[in-house]
């Protein structure tokens, strides 16, 4: 499949500024702001956006890459799912478990705790939400109101995001073949063996 939308907006002053960072960051220009650098203003909106999400810190990290993982996969984005793996891995998470996302209810590898959190994903992505009562306790109590709210709404985040870029037909760019290579905290961890 091919993008819905060309992936080669104007180059204006923000695009080329947010191209030179994901360059940077990514190894590359990543589709998403490409699609939406067509629209200057949803392009900025996204980007503050984007950066006030990233400093959310009341939920575990491999919970909420979970929770956004199983969404992706509801939804069915592959973007996300490849971008997903790529970048959870680079800050060391287990690649069994972010392999065995789209299957996870047949998988052993995962805690009662992770399991909550992604029927949560799953129920909060379906239309309409099925999200049930005992789900919300047991995550209540589990990790506190303040990462429940978290987590809920990284869920609707990501459905945005998954929606959004399965809509415009973005797919793999190919992250997760590259997602072996050593990243800094695997390279320290190899070294002092």
């Amino acid at each position: 499949m091919t993008a819905r939308i060309s992936l080669d907006p104007p180059r204006g002053v923000l695009y080329r500024c947010v191209s030179w960072y994901s360059n940077r960051t990514y190894g590359k220009v990543i589709d998403p702001v490409r699609a939406t650098a067509h629209h200057t203003r949803v392009l900025w909106a996204g980007l503050r956006f984007e950066l006030a999400v990233g400093r959310w810190k009341a939920l575990d990290p491999d919970l909420k890459a979970l929770a956004v993982m199983v969404t992706a996969s509801s939804v069915g984005c592959g973007w996300c799912m490849d971008f997903g793996y790529w970048t959870n891995r680079q800050r060391g998470m287990d690649a069994r478990k972010l392999r065995d996302v789209p299957e996870w209810r047949g998988s052993t590898l995962y805690s009662p705790l992770e399991r909550d959190v992604m029927e949560y994903a799953e129920a909060m992505t379906a239309t309409p939400p099925q999200v049930g009562d005992e789900l919300v306790d047991r995550l209540r109590t589990s990790l506190g109101e303040a990462a429940l709210v978290e987590l809920t709404t990284m869920i609707s985040v990501e459905n945005m995001r998954a929606r959004t870029n399965a809509a415009l037909g973005l797919t793999s760019q190919g992250f997760k073949d590259h997602c072996e290579v050593r990243g800094p905290a695997q390279g320290k961890a190899a070294g002092q063996r």
